[in-house]
């Protein structure tokens, strides 16, 4: 009778490969090398606290080359105006000017603002 051939050949090894070799770890003192004296290892918070300002009121004008203007008007108080034309832009940007007196949300500051 035929006997089947293996498909693959199998090696037999005698000897298993040697197991990893631990090394000996200095202890972990001081900074570690490669750091600058002075710069901080760790991410720290930013001291940045502000100085109280922030946007309440924004007005965009875009004029493409040969195209019509537009312009944008937003407040934080709900406003979010648009006019596209040059007439319309005018007059939302006079508009735009005039509620910077009128709006609930610059009532307090504006104090300020007329003192300096």
């Amino acid at each position: 009778m035929n006997t089947p051939l293996p498909s693959k050949s199998i090696i037999p090894t005698t000897s298993s490969p040697p197991a990893a070799r631990l090394r000996a770890v200095p202890p972990a003192v001081g900074a570690a090398k490669g750091v600058a004296e002075g710069v901080p290892t760790a991410v720290l918070p930013d001291p940045q606290i502000g100085d109280g300002r922030h946007v309440t009121a924004w007005l965009t004008i875009r004029v493409p080359r040969k195209g019509t203007p537009t312009a944008t008007s937003w407040c934080a108080c709900g406003r979010d105006l648009f006019a596209s034309g040059h007439t319309k832009v005018h007059a939302l940007v006079e508009d735009h000017t005039a509620h910077r007196d009128a709006c609930p949300l610059r009532a307090t500051t504006s104090e300020g603002r007329a003192a300096a």
